[in-house]
């Protein structure tokens, strides 16, 4: 459990930097140059990332269940990965409607695969996992939406195009992960097949 929670750390804290030190972060930037930071900013996410993905698979080794959820809520959850993944493919794709609507179809993406998660899986390290990233997307997603307001952002229209493309490319996603690469990646099969 301590690389899992070491991992969140890393990343997670990583990723909150402009919540909570948006000057500072803005000064490395100018400092370093956009280049070398994204580069450092890239390593030290792919560690934290790497430390989760390791510490997550040494604890389902010996898990710990809180609770066992309802197989009911499989459906449930694999409804709400759906508009995750398109959510997320929204955030990818250039001139799309859904990026105008929510703004931050990342965020809101990020949400929603974390409380499909969490719906059916009631281990420890599910929770911590999954917990953690829904914790620090709403977190994340209100300190956008007050430097949105700040700013004063506007964000433009998309086109049917760009919308068609983000829904076709987040059902495809959603497809190849619910029926063949989620069981090839992490061992479970979300719909038993």
């Amino acid at each position: 459990m301590t690389v899992l929670i070491l991992g969140l750390l890393l990343f997670l804290g990583l990723h909150s930097v402009r919540i909570v030190a948006d000057g500072w972060r803005g000064a490395q930037l100018a400092r370093l140059g956009e280049r070398r930071w994204k580069g450092v900013y890239s390593l030290l996410a792919l560690l934290g990332l790497g430390l989760i993905v390791w510490g997550y698979a040494l604890a389902r080794q010996q898990p710990l269940a809180l609770w066992t959820p309802p197989m009911g809520l499989r459906h449930v959850s694999g409804l709400l990965m759906l508009f995750s993944l398109i959510l997320l493919a929204a955030a990818n794709v250039p001139r799309n409607r859904i990026k105008t609507l929510v703004h931050h179809p990342m965020l809101l993406g990020t949400q929603l695969w974390a409380a499909a998660h969490l719906l059916a899986n009631g281990t420890l390290a599910d929770v911590l996992l999954f917990g953690a990233f829904l914790i620090w997307s709403s977190v994340d997603l209100y300190s956008a939406v007050q430097r949105d307001r700040a700013a004063g952002a506007a964000y433009q229209g998309g086109t049917l195009k760009g919308t068609l493309a983000a829904i076709g490319a987040g059902v495809a996603l959603w497809l190849l992960l619910a029926f063949w690469l989620h069981g090839v990646l992490f061992g479970v099969r979300p719909f038993g097949y």
